[in-house]
């Protein structure tokens, strides 16, 4: 199954293989980052960010732990709120991508780990299909208990035709 995102379908399918949407995660850096950072930092890791549909999860998880070590006290700086006498992250958006990247590692890459169920790397060929409609359906419903939710997707995927 390929997600874009919604970590709480991982949870709802268990055993299930869920390969997170690679362009969905290249896109959450960017939004992050923008198209354009001004640190080094942010440059490199959308540019690392940008290699995910073209490498494997061993050099992806080697380099992105390269890049962590590299920037670690750059991401770790503080910068105190004299208004309110406390610290903050400095660079909260930069973790936030890396956190991104890190946290999601485990369902980048799982077309690779299992090519003999032909699971796509991203949600393209089926965004426009049967996720919009159960998005809107879900949307539609938002004021569901999480077991009416998984009751509700659960009867739209298992219903014929």
């Amino acid at each position: 199954m390929v997600i874009d995102g919604k970590q709480g379908v991982v949870k709802v399918f268990g055993d299930i293989p869920v390969q997170l949407c690679q362009f969905h995660q290249i896109k959450t850096v960017t939004t992050k980052l923008t198209r354009k950072p001004k640190l080094e930092a942010g440059k490199e890791l959308r540019r690392l960010s940008l290699t995910l549909i073209k490498t494997t999860e061993d050099v992806f998880e080697k380099e992105l732990s390269f890049w962590y070590s590299k920037w670690k006290g750059f991401l770790n700086e503080k910068t105190l709120n004299i208004e309110i006498g406390r610290k903050h992250f400095t660079h909260k958006r930069l973790r936030s991508a890396y956190k991104s990247l890190d946290k999601n590692l485990p369902h980048l890459f799982t077309y690779q780990i299992h090519p003999k169920l032909n699971i796509p790397n991203t949600t393209n060929s089926i965004d426009g299909g049967v996720f919009s409609h159960m998005k809107k359906l879900l949307k539609n419903h938002n004021g569901l208990r999480n077991s009416l939710r998984e009751k509700l997707v659960g009867d739209y995927l298992n219903r014929k035709g």
